[in-house]
């Protein structure tokens, strides 16, 4: 048990460190702040081979090219609003891994909402009218039947079920 400890808690430690960047030494930018900025605008950029993951973690030749964009774009003077514009008007919303909810992606933010509620209102249909179902289904006694238990209920001392 006390082997297997340093094991765990190295495993522990690399399952817990940050994901590695594919950002190479040559595109970082001499000025932190400025370097700051890029990472983050990075982040929020999709890679366009890649498509599930951000140009900051794409190891893709385009994601490389548009993080140098982005550098370039910031060294210009551009604030950062201005740099998600430009890959907007040269790439389409698709560059965007968050969307902006705009007039053409409202589909897109609406419908996932709408569909979870009407499942949740067809799940709950569904559950009233199995329940009434059951209300239903119970089995009535025939007139001869709630003679004979009036009968037996009188004769137990019990008063009968109306």
């Amino acid at each position: 048990m006390r082997r297997m400890f340093p094991a765990a808690v190295l495993m522990l430690a690399l399952l817990a460190s940050p994901a590695v960047h594919a950002v190479q030494p040559d595109e970082i930018m001499a000025d932190p702040a400025k370097e700051a900025r890029a990472r983050n605008l990075s982040r929020e950029l999709r890679c366009m081979v890649c498509q599930n993951q951000s140009i900051d973690d794409s190891e893709a030749p385009l994601a490389r090219d548009l993080r140098l964009l982005v550098r370039e774009r910031i060294a210009a003077g551009d604030s950062d609003h201005q740099v998600i514009d430009f890959l907007v008007a040269r790439y389409g919303q698709f560059v965007l891994l968050k969307p902006r909810f705009e007039r053409e992606t409202l589909a897109l933010w609406l419908l996932p909402p709408l569909v979870l509620l009407g499942g949740g209102i067809a799940l709950w249909l569904q559950a009233r009218r199995r329940g009434q179902r059951a209300v239903d289904a119970t089995p009535r006694l025939s007139a001869e039947e709630e003679a004979r238990l009036a009968a037996l209920m009188s004769a137990e001392g019990k008063p009968p079920l109306s």
